[in-house]
C-alpha cells in the first residue's frame, strides 16, 4: 500500500524545485496534492493537468502569497472545500536576497522574512482548526542547515530558516496532545534549476565538502516529506531532519 494512500496534501511554493519533487513523490505515493504559486498560472494549472492524468490522483494548483494571512487561509479553504479535509501541511515556499549584513537593505530582509517565516505562520494559523477538529495532521516546514549553523552573506535566511525551527518546536508543544505533528526538514545543498546557474567549478567544490560526495536532489527531501507526512513517524514531533549528505557531521 503507498505510504500516503487516502490522504490529502498542501504544498506552499510547489510549482518548481524542491516543491516540484514533494509534490510528485507525495502523488507516487498516493496522496491527493494541492501546491500554491505565485506567478504564472497558465504553467501552474498545465502542470497540475499533466501531474493528475500521469498519477492519477486529484491536483489543485492554487494561485496564493502564504506570506499574506488572507491569501493562506484562502488556499486552506480551497482544499477543505474540494476535499473536506486536509492531512498533510508542507511549508515548502522560500526566496533568498543574499547580501552582506553591511549592504542588505531593510526591503531583502523584510520580504526574505516575509515568505520564508511569516508564510510558516499564516499557513499554520490557517490550517489549526481543520486539523484540530480531525484531531489528527502532520506540519512539514523547511528550514535549512542555514538556519543551524548561519552562513556570510545570508544572515536574513539563516534568521528566517532558524525561526522556523523555534516556532517548528513550539507548535510540536502546543498541538500534541490533539494528534497534530510539527515538524521540520533542513536540506544542504540541494542541487535545481537554480543551482544550474552557478559555475560548475564553485558546484563541484560544494560536492566535495559534503561526506557523500555529491549534491542533494528534490526527491532526496521529498522522500524524507513523505516519511513525516505518512504513519510511519507517527511518534515523532518537534524534530529537525537534516537532509545534508553528512555537511553538518
Amino acid at each position: 500500500m503507498a505510504l500516503l494512500q487516502g490522504k490529502s496534501a498542501l504544498i506552499t511554493g510547489g510549482s518548481r524545485g524542491i516543491g516540484r519533487g514533494i509534490v510528485e513523490r507525495f502523488l507516487e505515493e498516493g496522496a491527493d496534492v494541492a501546491f500554491t504559486y505565485v506567478s504564472s498560472p497558465e504553467k501552474a494549472e498545465a502542470t497540475a493537468s499533466e501531474l493528475a492524468s500521469k498519477h492519477g490522483r486529484r491536483v489543485l494548483a492554487i494561485r496564493s502569497d502564504a506570506g499574506d494571512p488572507a491569501q493562506a487561509q484562502k488556499a486552506v479553504d480551497e482544499v477543505v472545500g474540494a476535499w473536506g479535509k486536509l492531512d498533510v501541511l508542507v511549508n515548502n515556499a522560500g526566496i533568498t536576497r543574499d547580501q552582506l549584513l553591511m549592504r542588505m537593505s531593510e526591503a531583502d530582509w523584510d520580504a526574505v522574512i516575509a515568505t520564508n517565516l511569516k508564510s510558516v505562520f499564516n499557513m499554520t494559523k490557517a490550517v489549526m482548526r481543520v486539523m484540530l477538529k480531525q484531531r489528527n495532521g502532520s506540519i512539514i516546514n523547511m528550514s535549512s542547515v542555514v538556519g543551524v549553523k548561519g552562513n556570510a552573506g545570508q544572515a536574513n535566511y539563516a534568521a528566517s530558516k532558524a525561526g522556523v525551527i523555534g516556532f517548528t518546536k513550539s507548535v510540536a508543544l502546543e498541538l500534541g496532545s490533539r494528534n497534530i505533528r510539527s515538524n521540520a526538514i533542513a536540506p544542504g545543498f540541494i542541487e535545481t534549476e537554480m543551482t544550474g546557474a552557478l559555475d560548475p567549478k564553485v558546484v563541484e567544490q560544494w560536492r566535495e565538502g559534503i561526506p557523500l560526495k555529491r549534491g542533494g536532489t528534490p526527491t532526496d527531501v521529498a522522500n524524507a516529506c513523505v516519511f513525516l507526512g505518512s504513519d510511519l513517524s507517527a511518534y515523532i514531533t518537534g524534530q529537525t531532519l537534516h537532509v545534508c549528505g553528512g555537511m553538518l557531521t
